[in-house]
């Protein structure tokens, strides 16, 4: 039963040529790729997922700006921002209902067997799922070793830590590890102490009067939602600082959350089951902030 619009992108790279348009919409609900798409087989691609408030996508330059970012890292052809605003938004336009909505877009390298198969994209604009229960009642989250330390971005940067690539099995093995211990949610730390992210989340905490996040430079993905939640903070006269987190402050911060694009902030409750403060008033302020924002 489909659900969303898909929107099959034939040209996705800058400097494709071809007839017609560069892109098609395709039932959501019907076979639409390859099985041998190197993206089912190898996991070889990128991709972004932004929210859609209204009919139009926030941080939509952002999202593209870090879609090339994660293009770049791995290899592959540089995506056409033209034609993916173009795709996604023609998918906008046949949502039934775009008030509170999404897209997911992707971009890889090909087909494993066809050489002659170029850089296949996809968009898939959807009706959003509903997040309030977790905005409103935070998570429960564990910390989980990501298995290097702070310097992987220099010491192993074939591990293409800070890509959102499509190779997501690690993330949700550690998500299922949260379940198993009574948690929602992960914070993935270094080897050698220091906080990283969550699996679909930047993690944001405060100290008096200061938020912090995590450098990009740590191998995390730089977070559009995180970007918001600062500049909600420095609206309001809060400082902010992008700096390396050791995972013994953790205890020691005022509150904590987890921000992403859909799900928005939403607060730690707990962390390995120790329970924590949680600023309610400025979790709702952000929330609304980040629903209305149009950049």
């Amino acid at each position: 039963m489909s659900n969303g619009v898909l929107v099959i992108i034939d040209r996705p790279a800058i400097g494709q040529a071809g007839p017609g348009e560069a892109f098609r919409v395709v039932s959501d609900d019907r076979p639409s790729l390859r099985a041998t798409t190197l993206a089912a087989t190898r996991g070889d691609g990128i991709f972004e997922t932004a929210a859609i408030r209204d009919g139009k996508v926030q941080a939509a330059a952002a999202h593209l700006a870090r879609f090339t970012r994660s293009a770049q890292m791995l290899d592959l052809p540089a995506p056409d921002p033209a034609v993916y605003t173009a795709a996604i938004e023609h998918g906008i336009s046949l949502l039934p209902d775009a008030a509170d909505a999404a897209v997911k877009y992707v971009l890889t390298r090909g087909d494993e067997v066809d050489g002659s198969v170029g850089p296949i994209g996809w968009a898939h604009v959807h009706v959003s799922d509903d997040f309030s229960g977790a905005r409103r009642n935070g998570v429960r989250v564990v910390l989980l070793s990501r298995g290097y330390a702070l310097d992987v971005v220099e010491t192993a940067p074939w591990l293409l830590q800070g890509a959102k690539t499509l190779s997501y099995a690690v993330n949700l093995a550690a998500l299922r590890e949260a379940g198993r211990r009574g948690a929602d949610d992960v914070v993935f730390t270094t080897t050698d102490g220091y906080v990283l992210e969550g699996p679909t989340s930047s993690v944001v905490a405060r100290f008096g009067d200061t938020l912090v996040s995590t450098p990009a430079e740590a191998g995390v993905l730089p977070g559009t939602t995180q970007e918001g939640v600062f500049g909600y903070a420095a609206s309001i006269g809060l400082a902010t600082a992008v700096r390396e987190l050791r995972v013994e402050e953790l205890a020691a911060a005022d509150a904590l959350w987890l921000t992403s694009s859909v799900r928005l902030a939403v607060a730690v409750r707990a962390v390995d089951g120790v329970e924590r403060t949680v600023d309610e008033a400025f979790t709702a302020a952000v929330n609304a902030y980040l629903i209305a924002r149009t950049d």
